[in-house]
């Protein structure tokens, strides 16, 4: 390991019984696939998992902080790829009624997915056991939890802070 880390944040935004993705096109590091709204941070929000949230959130959808009720950070994943530390912090968080989402998206199509229906979709690897662990259990809860991921495991611990 040489010490590159890539720092990545990405929210998913509630809405009654559906989650809003992304089926991303054109990515550098992800390969087409269903994923939540984000990006990689700027290099002034190395500290700051929410500020890099929620310009990626206005960038790619429009949405600003007030349209966007209970706003946490949940879960916070490692993954070693290749020779870099890839850390990405996941937010969730609920569309606050008269938010209006951009119709167009450059980062690819928009879709409100049933949260029976989201599992079914392809997704980035460490986002589709984060999504499976959060609609069994972090639903549930306030707790902040972390994910360590390899190409053969994935282990999710709770941090125990609300």
């Amino acid at each position: 390991m040489n010490g590159k880390l890539r720092n990545m944040a990405t929210v998913y935004i509630k809405k009654d019984s559906q989650i809003l993705l992304l089926d991303r096109i054109g990515s550098r590091v992800v390969k087409r696939s269903w994923c939540g709204v984000g990006g990689h941070f700027e290099k002034n929000e190395l500290n700051d998992a929410k500020t890099a949230v929620l310009r990626e959130t206005k960038e790619e959808i429009g949405l600003c902080e007030k349209d966007l009720a209970n706003l946490a950070l949940r879960y916070v994943a490692l993954r070693l790829v290749d020779d870099e530390l890839r850390i990405n912090y996941y937010f969730f968080a609920d569309l606050t009624e008269g938010a209006v989402i951009k119709k167009h998206c450059s980062e690819g199509i928009l879709e409100w997915v049933d949260v029976n229906e989201i599992t079914e979709r392809k997704m980035p690897y460490t986002a589709q056991y984060v999504i499976e662990h959060y609609l069994k259990t972090g639903i549930n809860t306030n707790v902040l939890y972390c994910a360590t991921v390899d190409n053969e495991h994935v282990n999710i611990t709770s941090l125990g802070i609300s």
